[in-house]
């Protein structure tokens, strides 16, 4: 079907003047050709103007029944669509220059990966050493401390949160102003 439109393309186009040619020349009146050589030229410039004829009407008539044949097997243009665009994908897919590229963009991910993974690890070592320095186990038992003097005993454990809970709880009510007792009579 293609080859048809391509000819088509062809055999319509206009000569163009070669190089040294003159172009006046060849739009003016026709070389000096003798009246039987002018007649042939017409008998087969009206020949080619029927095959072109004759192939435009046997391409609309190959296009009318691929369309019969389409609407038949139920193909519409949006699945034809969608076929070239797998079918592109596929060749697309299928050359070195895609497969390089994949390539290095797995190798790429897989090392950012590692490099997330690593610099995770050097966080949570870094925690643990701060969690495990003087200054922290310092600070733990001073809170320790203020804990066990303003909420009493409690068992030991608990989180800084429920620390702090407790001691703004206990600091709250010793700041309560207490009731004065009142007479009672007998």
């Amino acid at each position: 079907m293609w080859l048809f439109i391509v000819l088509l393309c062809l055999l319509k186009t206009e000569p163009v003047a070669e190089e040294g040619e003159d172009a006046v020349n060849m739009l003016s009146a026709p070389e000096n050709l003798s009246e039987e050589e002018q007649e042939e030229l017409r008998r087969e410039l009206a020949k080619v103007e029927e095959e072109i004829q004759t192939l435009s009407q046997v391409l609309a008539a190959k296009e009318r029944h691929l369309a019969d044949i389409k609407r038949k097997l139920g193909i519409s243009s949006l699945q034809e669509l969608k076929q070239n665009i797998a079918k592109g994908w596929q060749d697309v897919t299928a050359t070195s220059a895609y497969r390089k590229t994949s390539e290095t963009l797995t190798q790429a991910g897989q090392k950012a990966s590692a490099a997330f993974s690593s610099v995770g690890s050097v966080i949570t070592k870094k925690l643990e050493d701060v969690k495990n320095s003087s200054t922290f186990k310092s600070f733990e038992e001073k809170v320790e401390n203020l804990k066990s003097k303003v909420g009493g005993t409690k068992p030991a454990g608990g989180d800084f949160g429920e620390v702090l809970n407790s001691t703004s709880a206990t600091s709250a009510m010793s700041t309560e102003t207490p009731l004065e007792p009142t007479e009672q009579s007998p």
